[in-house]
Protein backbone atom coordinates (compact mmCIF):
# COMPACT_ATOMS: atom_id res chain seq x y z
CA UNK A 1 0.00 0.00 0.00
CA UNK A 2 2.74 2.29 1.14
CA UNK A 3 4.46 1.66 -2.28
CA UNK A 4 1.10 2.08 -4.28
CA UNK A 5 0.56 5.78 -2.28
CA UNK A 6 4.03 6.80 -3.46
CA UNK A 7 4.24 6.13 -6.96
CA UNK A 8 0.46 7.40 -7.40
CA UNK A 9 1.02 10.85 -5.74
CA UNK A 10 4.67 10.84 -6.93
CA UNK A 11 3.72 13.28 -10.26
CA UNK A 12 2.41 16.01 -8.59
CA UNK A 13 5.26 16.09 -6.01
CA UNK A 14 7.95 15.48 -8.30
CA UNK A 15 6.87 18.40 -10.11
CA UNK A 16 5.98 20.61 -7.07
CA UNK A 17 9.57 19.87 -5.25
CA UNK A 18 11.65 20.74 -9.16
CA UNK A 19 9.82 23.60 -9.38
CA UNK A 20 10.95 24.50 -5.43
CA UNK A 21 14.43 23.64 -6.97
CA UNK A 22 13.81 25.93 -9.90
CA UNK A 23 13.13 28.54 -7.56
CA UNK A 24 16.81 29.05 -7.23
CA UNK A 25 17.52 30.38 -10.36
CA UNK A 26 20.54 29.20 -12.22
CA UNK A 27 20.95 29.02 -15.97
CA UNK A 28 17.33 28.01 -17.10
CA UNK A 29 16.32 31.66 -17.80
CA UNK A 30 13.08 31.26 -16.05
CA UNK A 31 14.11 30.10 -12.39
CA UNK A 32 14.17 33.52 -11.14
CA UNK A 33 10.36 34.39 -12.27
CA UNK A 34 8.09 32.36 -9.70
CA UNK A 35 4.90 33.34 -11.98
CA UNK A 36 6.91 31.36 -14.81
CA UNK A 37 7.20 28.78 -12.84
CA UNK A 38 3.73 28.39 -11.74
CA UNK A 39 2.75 28.50 -14.90
CA UNK A 40 4.80 25.43 -16.21
CA UNK A 41 3.82 23.38 -13.52
CA UNK A 42 0.19 24.08 -14.19
CA UNK A 43 0.43 23.32 -17.67
CA UNK A 44 1.86 20.08 -16.85
CA UNK A 45 -0.19 19.34 -13.99
CA UNK A 46 -3.62 19.99 -16.33
CA UNK A 47 -1.56 17.39 -18.76
CA UNK A 48 -1.42 14.90 -16.29
CA UNK A 49 -5.13 15.45 -14.81
CA UNK A 50 -6.27 15.59 -18.62
CA UNK A 51 -4.94 11.95 -18.99
CA UNK A 52 -6.21 10.97 -15.72
CA UNK A 53 -9.99 12.44 -16.58
CA UNK A 54 -9.51 14.29 -13.87
CA UNK A 55 -13.11 15.83 -12.32
CA UNK A 56 -13.47 19.58 -11.58
CA UNK A 57 -13.13 19.09 -8.01
CA UNK A 58 -10.28 16.97 -8.00
CA UNK A 59 -8.66 19.55 -10.32
CA UNK A 60 -9.36 22.25 -7.36
CA UNK A 61 -8.29 20.05 -4.96
CA UNK A 62 -5.24 19.33 -6.35
CA UNK A 63 -4.30 23.15 -7.71
CA UNK A 64 -4.88 23.83 -4.18
CA UNK A 65 -2.28 21.45 -3.25
CA UNK A 66 -0.52 22.08 -6.35
CA UNK A 67 -0.28 26.26 -4.93
CA UNK A 68 0.23 25.66 -1.32
CA UNK A 69 3.58 23.47 -2.77
CA UNK A 70 4.76 26.44 -5.06
CA UNK A 71 4.42 29.07 -2.23
CA UNK A 72 6.05 27.04 0.17
CA UNK A 73 8.85 26.47 -1.89
CA UNK A 74 9.18 30.33 -3.07
CA UNK A 75 9.34 30.63 1.03
CA UNK A 76 12.30 28.16 1.24
CA UNK A 77 14.13 29.65 -1.93
CA UNK A 78 14.13 33.40 -0.77
CA UNK A 79 15.27 31.86 2.82
CA UNK A 80 18.26 30.42 1.12
CA UNK A 81 18.94 33.37 -0.82
CA UNK A 82 19.44 35.16 2.54
CA UNK A 83 21.63 32.76 4.04
CA UNK A 84 23.75 32.35 0.54
CA UNK A 85 24.23 35.96 1.59
CA UNK A 86 24.98 35.64 4.70
CA UNK A 87 27.48 32.68 4.59
CA UNK A 88 29.01 35.06 1.24
CA UNK A 89 29.32 37.96 4.53
CA UNK A 90 30.90 35.24 6.77
CA UNK A 91 33.68 33.52 4.42
CA UNK A 92 34.45 37.45 3.53
CA UNK A 93 35.69 38.06 7.23
CA UNK A 94 38.60 37.34 8.29
CA UNK A 95 37.74 35.67 10.82
CA UNK A 96 34.20 33.43 10.08
CA UNK A 97 32.08 32.57 13.17
CA UNK A 98 32.20 28.56 12.38
CA UNK A 99 29.33 28.07 14.99
CA UNK A 100 26.96 30.69 13.51
CA UNK A 101 28.08 28.69 9.82
CA UNK A 102 27.14 25.00 11.11
CA UNK A 103 24.06 26.51 12.63
CA UNK A 104 22.89 28.07 8.97
CA UNK A 105 23.49 24.53 8.11
CA UNK A 106 21.15 22.61 10.67
CA UNK A 107 18.96 25.47 9.88
CA UNK A 108 19.17 24.41 6.08
CA UNK A 109 18.29 20.89 6.68
CA UNK A 110 15.54 21.52 9.19
CA UNK A 111 14.17 23.87 6.86
CA UNK A 112 14.45 21.10 3.78
CA UNK A 113 12.96 18.70 6.25
CA UNK A 114 10.04 20.52 6.83
CA UNK A 115 9.57 21.27 3.21
CA UNK A 116 10.02 17.54 2.78
CA UNK A 117 7.32 16.52 5.45
CA UNK A 118 4.75 19.21 3.91
CA UNK A 119 5.54 17.39 0.19
CA UNK A 120 4.89 13.91 1.20
CA UNK A 121 1.15 15.22 3.16
CA UNK A 122 0.52 17.06 -0.06
CA UNK A 123 1.62 13.53 -1.78
CA UNK A 124 -1.03 11.60 0.75
CA UNK A 125 -3.95 14.96 0.27
CA UNK A 126 -3.58 14.07 -3.84
CA UNK A 127 -3.76 9.88 -3.07
CA UNK A 128 -7.07 11.14 -1.38
CA UNK A 129 -8.16 12.95 -4.04
CA UNK A 130 -7.80 10.45 -6.93
CA UNK A 131 -9.65 7.34 -7.49
CA UNK A 132 -8.25 4.03 -7.16
CA UNK A 133 -8.23 3.79 -11.40
CA UNK A 134 -6.23 6.70 -11.56
CA UNK A 135 -3.81 5.77 -8.81
CA UNK A 136 -3.31 2.41 -10.71
CA UNK A 137 -2.99 4.71 -14.38
CA UNK A 138 -0.30 6.90 -12.59
CA UNK A 139 1.83 4.10 -11.21
CA UNK A 140 1.66 2.01 -14.25
CA UNK A 141 2.76 5.07 -16.00
CA UNK A 142 5.28 5.30 -13.07
CA UNK A 143 6.56 1.79 -13.94
CA UNK A 144 7.02 2.24 -17.39
CA UNK A 145 9.11 5.36 -17.07
CA UNK A 146 11.23 4.21 -14.66
CA UNK A 147 11.56 0.63 -15.82
CA UNK A 148 10.28 -0.84 -12.67
CA UNK A 149 7.82 -3.47 -14.62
Amino acid sequence: MMKKLAIASSAVVAVVLLSGFAFRGGHHGWGHNPERIKQVVTWKLNDKLDDLDATEAQRQSIHAVKDRMLEQGAKLAEEQRGVRSEVVGQLESATPDAKRLHALVDERIEALRAFAHQATDAALEVHGTLTPEQRKELATEFRERTGME
